[in-house]
């Protein structure tokens, strides 16, 4: 990947410059059969339809924090990327209360309405569907990202030393987000082409890392497996084989 990149939005322009086509996430969910690939160039568009949701309907920008209250999911990490390219500080598991914005699924829609801003509600369905009616208090992902453009710049530029993330208590700002992104991608013996089957959460940095952010800075792509446990081992071993998987993460 290129070494000047200091952002995970720029780890994300740098792999769609280098191979569009090739996978970047591949998300199982065990509990509902769900198997969705997205290559660079998809992941790509739905991270700019949802900067642009952010940055333009959600009236967000540098500064501003979002309590992401999300599984391991492939749009979980499509928000934490356009969140990276807006500037928006990403917040897991955040306080709503504290939040201008807040994400939520289906479990985590009581607790969302806490935030007196914005409030997106995803219904992490398979395929992406909307809900059948827009929770209260809340709009539909699925119904607000379609319409948005598959193209963003950002209305103010992105400080790479800003925070970027906060999880487990710890604030990292762009920067510190790649150099750790890289560190990891080489403690795990990853490369360009490495492909890592993460059964990990989202709800602390291990888990982002082998689920996103690792493989993304590697120029590798990641198998994020929700409700994995539910998965019998000679599935998993199918899994593996059938995926391709050079690394795992369990």
């Amino acid at each position: 990947m290129n070494a000047s990149d200091r952002t995970p939005a720029d780890l994300l322009r740098s792999a769609l410059a280098a191979d569009p086509a090739r996978p970047l996430v591949t998300f199982y969910d065990d509990a509902t059969g769900e198997r969705v690939e997205l290559s660079v160039a998809t992941f790509a568009n739905w991270v700019a339809k949802t900067a642009n949701l952010l940055q333009g309907e959600l009236s967000a920008g540098p500064g501003d924090r979002l309590a992401l209250l999300l599984p391991a999911h492939w749009q979980s990490a499509v928000w934490l990327l356009a969140c990276s390219s807006v500037g928006v500080t990403a917040e897991i598991g955040g306080d709503p209360a504290d939040a201008d914005v807040v994400v939520a699924g289906p479990d985590t829609l009581e607790a969302g309405l806490a935030c007196s801003g914005e409030r997106i509600a995803l219904s992490l369905a398979p395929l992406g569907r909307r809900f059948p009616a827009a929770p209260a208090g809340y709009a539909d992902y699925a119904v607000e990202v379609p319409s948005q453009g598959d193209r963003f710049a950002p209305f103010a530029p992105v400080d790479p030393e800003a925070p970027a993330l906060v999880v487990g208590g710890t604030e990292r700002s762009g920067t510190q987000l790649v150099e750790q992104a890289r560190t990891d991608a080489a403690a795990l013996g990853l490369a360009p082409g490495s492909r890592l089957l993460s059964g990990l959460g989202y709800e602390d940095w291990a888990g982002l890392s082998a689920g996103l952010y690792a493989p993304l800075a590697a120029g590798g792509s990641v198998v994020l497996c929700r409700n994995l446990a539910e998965l019998a081992p000679e599935s998993l071993e199918k899994r593996v084989e059938s995926e391709r998987v050079t690394h795992t993460a369990l």
